[in-house]
């Protein structure tokens, strides 16, 4: 059902209208004015006055229709390519965060219209570029301005299909239906067609790691992963023990190994699923060259993030200016104007009981060649027994679920680490039923901790072990072919109740998978396993 609006220009014409009777209505009242108007002495200043008034009172009539009138243009012709930001509040939060969303866009040069979803009918979405920041009120409710919308709305059937959409859900975890609307919202989206940028993002009490993951992915999203963080991570530093080279010789970038130890105040607690968020730093080379070709010494103390800090400590953690903009300041004032690295995010590959953390990172290069920002630290710079400035973030959309049940991982190249502490956590609680479809480029150099995915399916521990490699000429390319082939197998897991986790590449292994799985499910069979929480992805 469509929801009626007012056109603007039924707006404006009927305004047009009313001053028009009003001018009638006067000229008819004059007309029955029998004999002219008594004129007290004196009268010209008044009758100035008068006119003066009158001429104004007009004057700010005509420009307020006119201004409603060039707006009303303005949003009626609205880019269909750019970004539509539609936030549904109660308390004013998600539109504080849909707002910052917008803006944040807008600073990637991309264009955002910022919409109320009251504001919105379902037709308004078709073809979009969608980002919802969504609330929910009480057990479950959409918040009030999203009433109608929910009742009107997402009660039909509409075809989005051409539609892409990210969803925002905030919510309180003290409540049983946690997110619930963001929910619904993501699955009625889907329902019609309209494909997932990323999967949704849960946010507790505005959570800051989850706002922090959103922006991440809004940076993505638009090419822009050097955007400062809306809230500073708190980080503990860990201590780099080990980095070992996963690929030797592969045709895809180098891919590390990373153990890390904790603090002294003891390893934290995580669940499999969640994320390590890394606070990169610039190498020691390039501080060098910038101090050097800047004139100032790296020891000089400064203020940056509200701490005193040697000004090299300052530059390590900032977005390095060109050196030429800035000679000739001193170094109090360079500091003032640095703005942070923003954080990069990782699956962790380890559980608790192994006493450390345990990453899986590829290196990635920039345009110019130059390593990635965090891929860069971790895998080239950072020296062995350094500092690793890291924050731990709960996903609980990709935690575990009961262990009775059996578990489908899917996922490729450095995607294994979330799916690995998945299985390390299950086999240590005796959970067996346990099949991973797994995809690199070579058998010969890409089988990642191959050993130990052997050694755990000679044991029992790994029912079943699909690997498929892109680059060596065999029919079953990647893990969707893979799935497909195994379509009987995967329907006889599926009617003993598994779930089916998938990590890896948000471009073409996550879609494949999809669509896989609508073929021999069916568009309602796949929604209905997300609506189960049955199927979860972490894909990047």
């Amino acid at each position: 059902m469509k929801l009626w609006r007012p056109r603007h220009g039924l707006s404006f014409a009927g305004n047009a209208l009313v001053l028009l009777a009003l001018a009638a209505l006067a000229a008819w009242l004059l007309h029955l004015q029998a004999s002219p108007w008594p004129t007290p002495t004196p009268m010209a200043k008044p009758r100035w006055l008068a006119v003066a008034a009158s001429a104004l009172w007009l004057l700010l009539c005509g420009r307020t229709l006119w201004r409603g009138r060039t707006q009303a243009q303005t949003t009626d012709s609205t880019d269909a390519s750019g970004w539509l930001v539609v936030h549904a509040t109660q308390t004013g939060l998600a539109l504080e965060l849909a707002e910052r969303t917008a803006d944040t866009l807008r600073q990637t040069g991309a264009a955002a219209e910022l919409r109320g979803i009251a504001e919105l009918d379902a037709a308004s979405l078709q073809g979009r570029r969608c980002l919802f920041v969504a609330s929910t009120t009480g057990e479950g409710d959409p918040p009030d301005a999203a009433l109608e919308f929910a009742g009107t709305a997402m009660a039909d059937a509409i075809d989005l299909h051409g539609t892409h959409h990210a969803v925002l859900a905030l919510g309180d975890r003290g409540y049983a239906q946690f997110c619930s609307f963001g929910h619904r919202l993501d699955t009625w989206l889907r329902n019609n067609g309209s494909q997932p940028l990323f999967d949704l993002v849960e946010v507790d009490n505005a959570d800051p790691g989850a706002l922090r993951h959103w922006q991440h992915q809004l940076g993505v999203l638009a090419g822009r992963t050097d955007l400062p963080d809306w809230s500073r991570p708190e980080y503990r530093p860990w201590t780099l023990a080990q980095r070992r080279l996963l690929n030797p010789g592969s045709a895809g970038g180098p891919a590390f190994h990373l153990e890390l130890l904790p603090p002294e105040s003891g390893i934290p607690q995580w669940q499999a699923g969640d994320i390590a968020e890394i606070g990169p730093r610039n190498s020691a080379q390039s501080i060098a060259a910038f101090l050097d070709a800047s004139g100032l010494s790296g020891s000089t103390p400064v203020e940056f993030q509200n701490q005193r800090t040697p000004l090299a400590e300052a530059l390590a953690r900032a977005h390095l200016p060109d050196a030429s903009a800035v000679r000739g300041l001193d170094a109090k004032t360079l500091a003032s104007r640095l703005q942070p690295l923003p954080h990069r995010e990782y699956s962790i590959a380890s559980i608790p009981a192994d006493g450390r953390l345990e990453l899986l990172v590829r290196l990635m290069r920039r345009e110019d060649g130059q390593p990635g920002l965090g891929s860069g630290w971790l895998c080239s710079h950072a020296g062995i027994g350094g500092s690793i400035d890291l924050r731990i973030r709960a996903n609980p959309n990709f935690h575990a679920p009961d262990p009775s049940r059996p578990l489908i991982l899917i996922g490729n190249g450095t995607g294994f680490a979330g799916l690995r502490a998945h299985l390390k956590a299950r086999i240590a609680i005796g959970a067996r039923r346990n099949w991973l479809l797994f995809g690199e480029r070579n058998a010969a150099h890409d089988r990642f901790h191959g050993d130990e995915l052997d050694a755990w399916q000679r044991e029992g521990k790994l029912a079943r072990l699909d690997r498929v490699f892109s680059r060596d000429g065999d029919a079953q390319r990647y893990v969707q072919d893979a799935l497909r082939s195994q379509a009987a197998a995967l329907r006889t897991w599926l009617d003993e109740d598994a779930a089916i986790y998938v990590c890896g590449s948000l471009q073409g292994m996550a879609p494949g998978v999809d669509g896989v799985l609508a073929e021999l499910l069916g568009e309602a069979g796949v929604a209905a396993l997300l609506r189960s929480g049955c199927y979860r992805r972490d894909v990047y």
